[in-house]
């Protein structure tokens, strides 16, 4: 079923979606990461949410799919395969390709928008 992508969502309502417990995260290295996430909008391609996780350690893997993310709380790093660390925490902006793999290092409970793309 097709859905409609928001227009618009507020910085308040972002804060304030009760997000639904998808689990603890696969691969952890350190700690016991649990995410959670609501989908806002899909059309099969496109999916647009909001997501969390706990503190913790684990990898993270963009196959099939590239993604833009906006966080707005919380604190950490993601490290690319690549080498590149990019501190997240609140205004932070970060685009993944499909194909990128790094490290997530969460200090603080991050919550995020997303945009997801199937790109296959």
């Amino acid at each position: 079923m097709e859905t409609t992508i928001p227009t618009s969502v507020s910085f308040d309502n972002v804060l304030g979606f009760e997000l639904e417990v998808i689990g603890p995260k696969p691969g952890e290295t350190r700690g016991d990461p649990v995410e959670s996430g609501v989908e806002l909008a899909s059309n099969g391609l496109v999916h647009t949410g909001v997501w969390e996780v706990t503190p913790g350690t684990f990898p993270g893997v963009k196959d099939g799919i590239c993604e833009l993310m906006h966080f707005v709380a919380g604190r950490g790093t993601i490290t690319g395969d690549d080498g590149t660390v990019t501190r997240i925490g609140p205004g932070v902006v970060m685009f993944t390709p499909d194909g990128w793999r790094g490290t997530w290092d969460v200090q603080e409970t991050v919550r995020k928008t997303y945009v997801i793309v199937r790109t296959r």
